[in-house]
C-alpha cells in the first residue's frame, strides 16, 4: 500500500508540525511557559481546544480564554521568538523526508506546505533545512478564512501548485487536519506522532493511509 500512495498523484501536501518535521512536543512546552508567565496553569484539554486553528485564532483563543493583557501581534511575536530557538537546534525532520522529498522532486510531483503555523517560522523551518528549494507553494492558517478541519488552506495550495485536489495527497497528523484533506477531496496519509497518540485509532478510521515515518515510501 505504501508504494501504491503516490499512483496518480501530481501533488504533495504537507502539515508543517508533527507532520513535517517532529515538532508538536515543543508547543505544549511553550504553551506552560507562556502561560506560566501569568501564574496559569496548562489547562488538560487546551491542545484539544486549539488543535487547528490558525496562528492568529489560536492567539485569539489565548486572549480571551486567559484574558492575556497584550496585544495579539505581541503574543504571536513572542511565541515566534519562544519558538524559533527550539526550531532552529532541537527540532529535526521526519525519519526519510529529505530522500522522499527528492524522490518527489524527481518524479515531477509538485509540493506545498499547509500549516496552521507563522509565515515566519514556517519559512524559518524551510530555509534551516534546506527546503525551500523543493516547495511551490506555502500557506499558513491566517492567509485562509477558515482553520482546519475546514478544507480552505488545502484548497488554496492546491491551487497555488495548479493541480487539481483528487490529484493531491496530504500528510497529516492530527485528526483536524485529516479531516481538512479529506474535506478538500484529496487523498490522506495520517503521520504517526507521539504528541496524538491518543488518537491514533480514529487517525487510522479517517485517513487513506497510515505511516510510521517516510523511509520506503517509493
Amino acid at each position: 500500500m505504501r508504494h501504491e500512495m503516490l499512483r496518480d498523484i501530481e501533488a504533495v501536501i504537507f502539515d508543517m508540525d508533527g507532520s513535517l518535521v517532529d515538532s508538536m512536543w515543543m508547543w505544549r512546552a511553550i504553551d506552560i511557559e507562556y502561560l506560566g508567565r501569568y501564574k496559569i496553569p496548562l489547562p488538560e484539554n487546551l491542545q484539544s481546544e486549539i488543535e487547528g486553528m490558525s496562528f492568529r485564532e489560536t492567539a485569539c483563543y489565548f486572549k480571551e480564554h486567559f484574558a492575556i493583557p497584550d496585544s495579539l501581534e505581541e503574543i504571536m511575536a513572542e511565541w515566534n521568538r519562544m519558538a524559533w530557538n527550539k526550531y532552529m537546534y532541537e527540532v529535526p525532520l521526519k525519519k526519510g523526508i529529505p530522500d522522499f522529498l527528492r524522490h518527489c522532486r524527481e518524479k515531477g510531483i509538485r509540493l506545498g506546505i499547509a500549516t496552521s503555523n507563522s509565515r515566519e517560522l514556517v519559512e524559518n523551518v524551510a530555509a534551516v533545512h534546506n527546503l525551500r528549494e523543493y516547495f511551490t507553494c506555502i500557506m499558513t492558517g491566517s492567509e485562509v478564512l477558515r482553520g482546519k478541519p475546514n478544507p480552505d488552506i488545502y484548497l488554496a495550495v492546491a491551487h497555488g501548485l495548479g493541480v487539481p485536489a483528487g490529484r493531491c495527497l496530504v500528510f497529516e497528523d492530527i485528526v483536524a487536519g485529516i479531516l481538512a484533506g479529506k474535506n478538500a477531496g484529496m487523498r490522506v496519509c495520517a503521520v504517526e506522532d507521539e504528541y496524538s497518540a491518543d488518537s491514533r485509532d480514529r487517525k487510522r478510521e479517517l485517513a487513506d493511509y497510515y505511516i510510521d515515518d517516510y523511509v520506503g515510501l517509493f
